[in-house]
């Protein structure tokens, strides 16, 4: 057996993960991380809201649509 070889890492592909754990880390302070995942909870809020937004009016248009179907079947 080989006793404690030394496996010799290209310098692009260091440099590569290097990077990767860096930006990883994110931001230094964490102040800056509270406030990051405040914007970012306040964003996923905002898109529920604006889906359910999207589903309500879809829906009155839809009432509304089969509301006039039955006053033309009605007559007059």
């Amino acid at each position: 057996m080989k006793t404690a070889e030394v496996k010799h890492i290209n310098p692009k592909r260091m440099r590569r993960l290097i990077n990767k754990q860096i930006a990883g880390s994110g931001i230094g302070t964490k102040a800056q991380q509270v406030l990051k995942l405040q914007r970012e909870q306040g964003k996923q809020k905002r898109k529920e809201r604006l889906h359910e937004k999207r589903e309500h009016e879809k829906m009155l248009q839809f009432e509304m649509r089969q509301e006039k179907r039955k006053e033309k079947h009605r007559g007059h």
